[in-house]
């Protein structure tokens, strides 16, 4: 008969195989570890990468819009949504007279607030070619060309005709391109040029449609995008402009972004003290248990102490198992944290009110291993008094136990 010698891993398995409820409590704990842990710092990872594409995506140091309208312009940007709302095209000859704007550009927004006239309820927003900073380098992601005056531009949540086309107030525009996720309102927006635009209303008007806009005599725009001087403070120019010009209303980026951070930052602490209390307390839980353990099996270790085995291999086989367990636990927890986060990113960043992005998958797969890594030794941390303890027991006291 041939004999095959057990590695350690081998053996801790086959006792782990031996005891399936003792092994499932293990297993169980550790996956609610790894859950855990694994399952808020994806969340918070891809919190802030939604954060830094929005971030990225905006462009601008300040968005400049008619006096009162901030908070509708902080919700166009941030979650979509319709809204319009102007002034006179004068104000960018304004702002661009004022110390430190390095560059501006105007847009404009027309929300169509019914399916009646569009594919879909959108808001659509126009931009002017030749000073714009913000839409065109992001096209440029997906189209190598400009934009041609007649197409459009969709966000990556609209949908299109099979046939390439999205229509708007009875005509169909082609569509030059799909931007990339932004984890902001602009994924529910189409762009435009000012001409594009300019024909739109036109033919709405031919259509029967009437528009906000139509009510304000001379051109309007809805918001000026401000680049300023870098060698002076954003707050400072956002103030001149606010004092030179009475009928706007200036937003900075870093405040419009800042109650973003803000709620990320708190989430991330209770997140963080959430799965420190929780490590903490899987550490007793399982040192518990495999003390109960340990006591449970002290003829088991004498009996492999009479048959040969060092108590160095005592010990290992203990800590050997309790690892073996909590890496199965960890993988569990990854896998079960996976599915609650992965397939449901759209409902959470829904649910969270905030930009939510999935991370590449190089900085996920790191999370993984960490997360892993960190529910695994807990198995080994929590028993190892139950490993020093048993191999220093005394294999003739320990058989007479109990007679």
């Amino acid at each position: 008969m041939k004999k095959t010698k057990l590695s350690l891993v081998a053996l801790s398995f086959k006792n782990l195989q031996a005891k399936p409820v003792r092994t499932a409590c293990l297993v169980v704990v550790a996956a609610i570890l790894s859950l855990t842990i694994f399952g808020g710092s994806i969340l918070i990872l891809n919190l802030r990468q939604g954060l830094n594409v929005m971030t990225q995506r905006f462009g601008a140091n300040l968005m400049v819009v008619p006096r009162g309208s901030g908070q509708r312009a902080e919700t166009l940007l941030l979650r979509g949504g319709a809204s319009n709302f102007y002034f006179d095209t004068s104000v960018v000859d304004r702002i661009n007279q004022t110390n430190g704007v390095e560059r501006s550009s105007p847009q404009f927004f027309l929300a169509s607030l019914s399916e009646e006239c569009c594919d879909a309820p959108v808001q659509l927003i126009a931009y002017d070619p030749a000073t714009d900073f913000v839409v065109q380098p992001w096209v440029s992601e997906r189209l190598s060309g400009q934009v041609s005056d007649g197409e459009i531009v969709i966000g990556n949540h609209i949908i299109q005709r099979d046939n390439g086309t999205v229509q708007l107030f009875g005509h169909e525009y082609p569509v030059a391109a799909r931007l990339s996720r932004s984890a902001s309102g602009f994924d529910t927006s189409i762009f435009m040029t000012m001409n594009t635009m300019r024909h739109l209303i036109s033919r709405g008007h031919a259509e029967g449609y009437s528009f906000p806009a139509d009510s304000y005599e001379g051109q309007v725009i809805s918001a000026v995008l401000v680049q300023t001087d870098r060698e002076i403070n954003h707050y400072l120019i956002a103030r001149r402009i606010q004092t030179e010009n009475s009928d706007v209303q200036v937003l900075v980026s870093n405040t419009i972004f800042s109650s973003i951070t803000a709620a990320l930052s708190g989430l991330q602490r209770y997140i963080q003290i959430f799965s420190a209390a929780l490590w903490a307390l899987a550490v007793i839980v399982l040192s518990a248990v495999f003390s109960g353990i340990i006591h449970e099996r002290k003829k088991e270790f004498a009996l492999l102490r009479i048959l040969g085995a060092t108590k160095k291999h005592l010990a290992g086989i203990v800590l050997s198992e309790s690892f073996v367990a909590a890496l199965i636990g960890g993988v569990v927890g990854i896998f079960l944290a996976s599915l609650t986060v992965f397939p449901f990113s759209a409902n959470i960043s829904d649910r969270l009110q905030l930009p939510y992005l999935n991370a590449p998958l190089i900085q996920i797969i790191a999370l993984a291993l960490g997360s892993l890594l960190l529910s695994s030794i807990v198995g080994p941390l929590a028993s190892l008094y139950s490993a020093i303890r048993i191999s220093k027991a005394e294999t003739y006291f320990t058989m007479r136990e109990g007679e």
